[in-house]
């Protein structure tokens, strides 16, 4: 038995019908190809699939698809505009945030929410708005710097 979903994903409606059990992550990589989400642990811990959902950080791995009926999504790929670069994207890119990239989507959608709330938060707190997310490759210290730029670009 499918149920009906109808989700506003990066300011696009779409609607499907989908299994009881599909996860969200699932949904957005498979159903619709927005592979910008990652699929780390399946159970939280990572953060590599954190998008938004009504503005709010949640990780797609532990949500299914139908949680997220009359939803609006946020992902990796609603961020750039017109072919640039959102400052948080840039931020990464500018001061070497990344490494592999397989945490960037979920750390930057995790700064993204933050700089929603706080658009200039000092180093603990991107620290804590960053704590569910983890990184294996860099050391978190040009995570928070690339934070940091995207802060000052925002508050230009």
């Amino acid at each position: 038995m499918e149920i009906p979903i109808k989700v506003t994903v990066n300011g696009e409606v779409y609607e499907h019908r989908v299994e009881p059990r599909m996860l969200l992550v699932t949904f957005l990589r498979e159903v619709l190809g927005l592979t910008g989400t990652h699929v780390g642990c399946d159970t939280s811990s990572c953060g590599a699939c954190t998008i938004l959902m009504d503005g709010k950080a949640v990780k797609s791995c532990t949500l299914l698809a139908v949680q997220a009926d009359g939803a609006e999504l946020l992902t990796m790929e609603g961020l750039a505009r017109n072919g640039e670069l959102h400052p948080i994207q840039e931020g990464f890119w500018r001061e070497h945030g990344l490494q592999c990239g397989f945490c960037t989507p979920g750390m930057i959608m995790a700064a993204y929410q933050l700089l929603e709330e706080n658009a200039s938060p000092d180093e603990k707190e991107i620290r804590r708005a960053l704590e569910g997310n983890y990184c294996r490759c860099t050391g978190y210290h040009n995570i928070v710097k690339s934070v940091q730029y995207a802060a000052k670009k925002i508050n230009r």
